[in-house]
């Protein structure tokens, strides 16, 4: 498969208008690169269905849709597929000062303020806000632009007020917007999409960006706050979380369909990874789902 370079997405607002909404009620083709960023801020609503989210060095499994707040040039992929199940996604993309530069100044934007800090590390919303926000988030593409303005600044209040999130990137994800390093960090990422099901060595993934593997162990925890290995296994671990809850087939053929060579070492990273067994992770699916 060939990726192209470079990542950078161009968010283009509509004629007359501040922001851009967009709903989804099927998957489009070609029509964002898998590991990209804008300057913009984003707010996606994935109503029902399953997936991955891959927003700067977090990796995690979504299930019953998805609300999540992507902030300023924080590298991310889509969040869903042709397998995914949902019904729609919506999309919000604005500027952080369309509304001129210093409005979010004024005490009464404070909490909104900060809530666009947060987002420079990935802001995923849980609960009732996840669900009751979403559905507001939906009718957003109904309006004229004036009140997608007005009703836009009611939801991020409802957010910025929320205690139902979690910080996606709490360590931190250090990528500096320049050609060479997303060049780099993209081969890094599309390859271990594209392969995480087989073994990958250091020397391989280093090779493939043209440095030595201390200078890439380096780089790569320098950029993401985890080691290569870290990242690698958590790819193949959420990739576990999706088969177990869509997948029938064994515990056994989970572990070797995500890349994993040694059954006792799968139990083991996937614990500590989830909290949970396998086992115990798919029996809690179950009762969730009945």
């Amino acid at each position: 498969m060939i990726f192209t370079n470079p990542t950078f997405e161009k968010i283009s607002t509509p004629h007359g208008g501040s922001i851009l909404v967009r709903n989804f009620s099927y998957v489009p083709r070609d029509t964002r690169p898998y590991w990209h960023y804008h300057p913009e801020l984003e707010l996606v609503y994935v109503h029902g269905g399953n997936g991955k989210r891959h927003i700067g060095s977090h990796l995690s499994y979504f299930q019953e849709g998805e609300l999540v707040l992507i902030g300023p040039n924080l590298p991310h992929q889509g969040f869903t597929n042709r397998l995914s199940g949902h019904s729609s996604e919506t999309v919000v993309h604005w500027s952080a000062d369309f509304l001129g530069p210093d409005f979010f100044d004024v005490p009464e934007m404070a909490p909104i303020k900060r809530m666009f800090e947060l987002s420079r590390k990935g802001l995923a919303f849980t609960g009732k806000t996840k669900f009751e926000v979403g559905a507001k988030l939906e009718r957003l593409y109904e309006l004229n632009h004036f009140k997608q303005v007005t009703r836009l600044l009611e939801i991020l209040n409802d957010l910025a007020l929320s205690d139902e999130y979690v910080l996606l990137n709490a360590e931190g994800f250090s990528l500096e917007v320049e050609g060479q390093d997303n060049d780099r960090i993209n081969k890094v990422f599309n390859h271990v999409r594209e392969h995480f099901q087989e073994l990958i060595t250091l020397t391989e993934i280093a090779d493939l960006v043209s440095m030595t593997e201390p200078s890439f162990c380096r780089y790569f925890k320098k950029l993401t706050s985890k080691t290569f290995i870290q990242f690698l296994n958590e790819y193949r671990l959420v990739h576990a979380s999706k088969l177990l809850a869509e997948k029938k087939i064994s515990i056994t053929e989970v572990c070797y369909e995500s890349g994993f060579g040694n059954f006792s070492h799968f139990n083991k990273q996937f614990k500590v990874f989830t909290g949970k067994t396998p086992s115990q992770y798919r029996s809690d699916l179950k009762e969730i789902i009945q």
